[in-house]
């Protein structure tokens, strides 16, 4: 603080300044200063780069579904800390400061709702939480969101975002991997679509997972999609990778993925899927 700041705001007659911390952001795309309410009109995509900033499940309800048809799932209760584990901090007081900060249990929600009046499971992954990781919790709340999508006989819309198995659960964390495989089939055998939304970043074991076995594969602009890191690969292959290796539009251009589509049009993208994939799915809004 400047002496000529301390002056002003000890003079009685002059009302200190008072400027919201959360007025700005800074683009992590392009580095310049968004206003934040700007940033939340445009989707938290930078209106100068088009970089398409993270978000979690509250924000993808209320700009994929119509508006009052969505309906939060409950989450499954799984055991907490199983394997009393610690690092540097314990487990249990990780999963206390990440609840604290997201608002939400664990990684996944589910919810309910219509997508231009067609009815549709949606699951999202929280990078927010622990880095999206997949644990017991997060497989409990995807096999849920699979056996309501059956019930209600609708499609299955999942956006993923993680880091991958959640290190803290162990073998516990990745025998979710199957367990999500399973689901999936259950889901095919009703004749009902699986369709993954691939958002920045999806790597590790939910790639080689739940994240890679949809009917449709969409990603969003510039998503980091990764099973390991670049750095690993190039230290095994001893090659130069390209640049824009690991992202959506090499994805798609490789055949990996079906289409790279912008946050603003997902919302008529999956209610166009939906029409075509459930016939006689609609309902009324």
């Amino acid at each position: 603080m400047s002496w000529i700041t301390r002056v002003r705001n000890a003079l009685p007659f002059v009302a200190p300044r008072q400027t919201p911390d959360n007025l700005w952001h800074k683009c992590k795309g392009c580095g310049q200063m968004v206003f934040t309410k700007e940033l939340e009109e445009n989707q938290y995509v930078c209106p100068m780069c088009d970089h398409h900033e993270r978000i979690g499940p509250k924000e993808r309800f209320a700009y994929l579904f119509d508006e009052g048809s969505c309906e939060t799932l409950p989450s499954p209760t799984v055991p907490e800390d199983p394997l009393k584990f610690r690092d540097s901090k314990r487990y249990a007081d990780r999963l206390k400061a990440a609840r604290a900060s997201t608002g939400d249990s664990d990684a996944w929600i589910n919810a309910l709702g219509t997508i231009d009046g067609h009815k549709a499971v949606v699951g999202v992954q929280n990078f927010g939480f622990m880095g999206g990781s997949m644990g017991q919790a997060v497989g409990e709340a995807f096999i849920a969101g699979v056996e309501k999508a059956i019930e209600q006989n609708c499609p299955f819309i999942v956006f993923t975002a993680s880091g991958g198995a959640r290190m803290q659960e162990g073998i516990l964390s990745l025998m979710q991997m199957p367990r999500t495989t399973v689901a999936i089939e259950m889901l095919h055998d009703a004749g009902l679509p699986y369709i993954v939304v691939l958002t920045d970043p999806t790597s590790g074991g939910v790639m080689a997972a739940y994240a890679m076995l949809g009917d449709v594969q969409i990603a969003e602009p510039k998503a980091t999609l990764a099973f390991t890191g670049r750095r690993v690969i190039e230290s095994t292959i001893r090659e130069k990778l390209p640049d824009d290796f690991q992202t959506s539009e090499y994805y798609r251009d490789h055949g990996l993925i079906d289409m790279v589509t912008h946050r603003k049009e997902l919302r008529s993208t999956l209610a166009e899927l939906i029409d075509f994939l459930c016939v006689g799915n609609k309902q009324a809004a």
